[in-house]
């Protein structure tokens, strides 16, 4: 029998009742390299010894091979366990431990040390906090400004829900984007977002432009069982907010446990899901089997200037 102190507890605890959902076979299209090379240890431990986190790792991204050897990451702050459990989330559930305020200068540090010229910073879900973690994307702002390191800064929030005034305070410490993900049409948020609200995350959205002249950026996820007209409405919703940047990406299942794929949505679709968002306005769109939020966000947000430039 398993000694209960030494044992390590299941990553997903609050997902081991739900039943088993296979998804079907993944199409070729979607297939990638596991992340092994020497450039990826030496970014893994980095991370380690300066106890941080990265999205890239507790989400399994599949772009983690090709952005580590280019010593590009996303920073998780705010620990890696999150108060929510969603569906499609591989991020652990659970209790988080107390806000670290050296954080943010070693998230600075990190970005030095890295040599980025842009960086994205993104956290867990913290609704245990009174600002929802507003406090240290703030801080992570300014501590990477206050380094002088000409390094642009795109900030992945989350929703901050019934958290009065926190997505002013990160707008006002002036992000170059603010990204916050609608993740999928509003049917199937009870599903698979709960605990979010679809329209909170539009009027976030919406109020972070109001609030400072930044680009706002969003995303969703497809192969979850969505209409076409439903993400053209997303689209429409998303222009009516503001938002500049879309991000269009495949739906991968971490675990049995979580959300199944109902279906791999073709490289073609995804070539007219690009087509459809610039036809409505979108400056900046990226759409394909394996666009994730912070997939090449540096040359994305160099064509984002370049876009409202000209």
């Amino acid at each position: 029998m398993s000694d209960p102190i030494t044992t390590a507890p299941p990553r997903h605890p609050e997902k081991i009742r739900r039943a088993d959902n296979p998804s079907p076979r993944k199409p070729d299209w979607i297939r990638v390299k596991a992340p092994t090379s020497a450039e990826v240890a030496d970014l893994r431990r980095m991370m380690r010894d300066k106890n941080l986190h990265t999205v890239c790792e507790e989400a399994a991204c599949p772009n983690m091979g090709e952005c580590w050897v280019q010593r590009h990451a996303t920073f998780m702050i705010l620990g890696d366990v999150c108060t929510r459990a969603c569906a499609f989330c591989n991020v652990k559930t659970g209790r988080p431990l107390a806000v670290d305020p050296a954080e943010p200068m070693r998230v600075a540090e990190s970005v030095r040390d890295m040599g980025l010229k842009h960086v994205v910073v993104t956290s867990v879900d913290r609704d245990d906090l009174a600002d929802g973690g507003a406090g240290q994307f703030v801080a992570c702002i300014e501590q990477i400004r206050a380094l002088d390191l000409g390094c642009s800064v795109e900030v992945l929030t989350p929703d901050f829900r019934d958290k009065a005034g926190a997505v002013e305070r990160v707008a006002e410490a002036r992000p170059d984007v603010f990204n916050h993900n609608l993740e999928t049409v509003p049917r199937l948020y009870g599903p698979i977002r709960p605990g979010a609200r679809y329209f909170e995350s539009l009027r976030l959205l919406q109020k972070a432009k109001e609030v400072a002249p930044l680009f706002t950026k969003s995303g969703i996820m497809v192969g979850l069982g969505e209409s076409r007209q439903e993400v053209a409405q997303v689209m429409d919703d998303m222009r009516s907010a503001g938002v500049d940047f879309i991000t269009i990406g495949q739906y991968l299942q971490p675990t049995l446990k979580h959300a199944a794929v109902e279906r791999f949505v073709t490289p073609d679709e995804f070539a007219d899901y690009a087509q459809m968002a610039r036809a409505k306005g979108f400056l900046m769109v990226t759409a394909s089997p394996l666009t994730r939020s912070s997939h090449h966000a540096d040359r994305d947000f160099a064509a984002l200037r370049d876009a409202r430039a000209g």
